[in-house]
């Protein structure tokens, strides 16, 4: 079955209201309203605004040359050729080219009606407000995206909880038995809630700062961090005490991955934890010391974990 987006519900119903005013208003080329209003609405309001904004000052001044190519060189298809060469640069240096498009619907109107006077751009310009108008009318409410950024935070803490579980399984037996889904899955996961993230920043035109675009891209780095840590437990090739006492710890940490800030207490561990492995008697062999060097360089990549979640706000998740 097809999915119907709430962009193409906006513009099958706001296109023929576009199309009713402008015939209600007796306007010339009243059908070319419900162009514009297909060419302006957006997925987002603050792109609904910039592409409205865009589309109607390139018509302005495609009025504005229109009257001036066509009334004093007369109106011949080269002429529309010449126009073109002077207003799409001219778009293009005001950055407003995403109104190209529309203004074109403009352009050969004005050139179909042979003459141009005030009645004709008073016409074009009421095509171009209703037209605008109703897309960006449309455009004011958008669909929360907050359920969908909750459910892809818990899945994602799920998916966090569940690889900790694992590295503290492997670090007490030397034996891994899992197979990994859910490494692929939080990578996909936290793509998708990235995304929807920043489309949700683009739907408030007046807030800058995105409490879940920001708590996503912790959780990013956070995962890559995570990845090393899979590379580094391969690594320990057997338990030994240093490790059953790191197990422990993960195996509390994943039971705290949440949007609540308890990364202090963990790091307050880790740093005793550090004095502990110091103060324990030196390796007496090649692979105990390599496997030390391990557990170190593993505590340290969790450290910056835990910091990466310190410096976190956690604002109003």
């Amino acid at each position: 079955m097809v999915k119907i987006g709430y962009r193409t519900i906006k513009t099958a119903i706001g296109t023929p209201i576009a199309i009713w005013i402008a015939e209600l208003l007796s306007l010339t080329n009243f059908a070319s309203a419900g162009i514009l209003t297909i060419l302006c609405i957006q997925n987002t309001r603050k792109r609904s605004v910039t592409s409205a904004s865009s589309r109607f000052l390139a018509c302005m001044l495609a009025m504005g040359l229109s009257y001036l190519f066509f009334e004093f060189l007369g109106y011949q298809p080269y002429i529309i050729g010449l126009m073109l060469l002077v207003f799409i640069p001219a778009t293009v240096k005001l950055k407003i080219q995403e109104g190209i498009v529309t203004s074109s619907v403009i352009i050969l109107h004005l050139y179909g009606a042979s003459t141009i006077t005030v009645s004709t751009l008073l016409n074009e310009f009421m095509l171009i407000v209703v037209g605008i108008g109703v897309a960006v009318l449309f455009n004011v409410y958008m669909p929360s995206l907050e359920g969908d950024l909750h459910t892809k935070q818990k899945q994602i803490e799920a998916n966090f909880s569940k690889i900790l579980k694992e590295i503290a399984a492997f670090l007490r037996t030397g034996d891994l038995q899992w197979t990994g889904t859910e490494i692929t899955q939080t990578a996909d996961l936290l793509e998708k809630a990235k995304s929807i993230a920043f489309k949700d920043v683009e739907n408030h035109l007046l807030r800058n700062h995105h409490p879940y675009y920001h708590y996503f891209q912790m959780r990013q780095k956070q995962f890559e961090l995570l990845e090393g840590m899979l590379a580094l437990i391969t690594r320990v090739p057997s338990a030994n005490q240093q490790s059953m006492i790191m197990a422990d710890f993960f195996e509390e940490l994943s039971d705290s991955v949440h949007p609540g800030n308890t990364a202090v207490l963990f790091l307050e561990q880790i740093r005793d934890m550090k004095e502990t492995f110091r103060e324990t008697e030196l390796p007496k062999s090649r692979e105990e010391f390599e496997t030390r060097a391990t557990l170190f360089s593993l505590l340290n990549t969790i450290e910056q974990y835990l910091i990466i979640k310190r410096l976190f706000k956690k604002s109003d998740i």
